[in-house]
């Protein structure tokens, strides 16, 4: 696995706890939540994870501000959103070699209320002890990203997607 950085937990739980919708504030074109974007179909979004502990980690969001899977969709637009994850995943797997994608939603009423799933590509040969939600964490750091590198690896998953 590629070698990471410390990440300010502490710091960013405040923000996401005292700021608004990060995925709203990117859509909205915000400064300071810029991300790479991958895919917009209307209704649905992607783009790069900007603090990511896998290479090719991505995130995929209803357009419309959702809060629960559950109750704010019908099963028509979560089985569309899942359309959306599943293209988004195997375009990711085109690009980055993966051994096993990890799709999961996450957040919280709290913070990153927004509902968005994770799709996180685990590279070959990553140890067992390193797997599954240690990859994922970033209390054990990310990636170090040059905005170069996002925007070469954004290009070639749009790519893959249009393919």
């Amino acid at each position: 696995m590629s070698e990471r950085v410390d990440f300010d937990l502490v710091d960013y739980e405040s923000r996401v706890r005292s700021g608004g919708c990060f995925v709203c504030a990117f859509l909205r074109g915000d400064p300071g939540f810029e991300h790479e974007l991958l895919y917009d179909d209307g209704p649905h979004v992607a783009f790069l994870n900007r603090y990511p502990t896998l290479r090719g980690y991505a995130l995929v969001v209803p357009r419309r501000h959702v809060t629960d899977v559950v109750r704010d969709l019908t099963s028509a637009e979560y089985l569309a959103l899942q359309a959306v994850v599943h293209k988004v995943a195997r375009a990711v797997n085109q690009v980055v070699p993966t051994e096993r994608t990890y799709i999961l939603s996450l957040g919280s009423m709290r913070g990153n209320s927004h509902v968005h799933w994770h799709v996180a590509p685990l590279p070959p040969g990553v140890p067992d002890h390193q797997q599954q939600y240690h990859a994922l964490m970033v209390e054990n750091g990310i990636l170090p990203q040059a905005p170069d590198e996002v925007a070469r690896l954004g290009a070639a998953i749009r790519t893959a997607l249009s393919d």
